[in-house]
């Protein structure tokens, strides 16, 4: 027991240690463009909350199959290490909600920024949820507190919409 003892000690000693963060921040700019430029829909995403508020993932597809359309995805580390995600898509909502919320029971509503919002609560995952009157859907959801979820959801804005740059035609102008 005493060489298993020493053993683990050494191991211990020598291996290295790190009490980093082990959450990657990623810089979501360039494909928040992208996907406000290419997207059917006024993409969303947050501003003014507070750098505790880590982003960890981001993607945009034009067409999911699974959800049945174009779906935007930014996910978050929020300051109490809870996860929490904007997800959007103009596909049918209701499994667009049920995937997203990893099928939470609908238990409210909420009011954010005067738009009612379903509330959800789940074994995993709690979410809110709102469809717009164009049939885009905005899911808010993660292991965070229905709190959180709500700070998340009252800082998203569509920002300013993006159009794909004029392409020179090599002719000028008036001519």
């Amino acid at each position: 027991m005493a060489v298993v003892g020493v053993v683990v000690a050494v191991i211990y000693l020598f291996v290295p240690h790190t009490e980093q963060d082990p959450v990657k921040p990623v810089d979501y700019t360039v494909e928040l463009t992208t996907a406000r430029r290419a997207a059917p829909f006024p993409v969303l995403a947050p501003e003014g909350l507070s750098k505790e508020w880590r982003a960890t993932s981001v993607r945009y597809d034009h067409h999911d199959p699974k959800a049945g359309g174009a779906v935007w995805h930014l996910g978050f580390i929020n300051p109490r290490d809870e996860y929490a995600a904007v997800e959007q898509s103009n596909g049918p909502a209701r499994p667009f909600v049920e995937d997203k919320s990893k099928r939470a029971r609908r238990d409210g509503t909420v009011r954010i920024q005067g738009e009612q919002w379903d509330r959800y609560t789940g074994e995993k995952y709690n979410a809110l949820a709102r469809t717009d009157d164009s049939g885009v859907t905005t899911v808010v959801t993660g292991t965070a507190t229905h709190g959180d979820l709500a700070e998340l959801a009252n800082a998203l804005r569509p920002g300013e919409p993006q159009q794909p740059s004029q392409q020179p035609t090599g002719r000028t102008p008036g001519r």
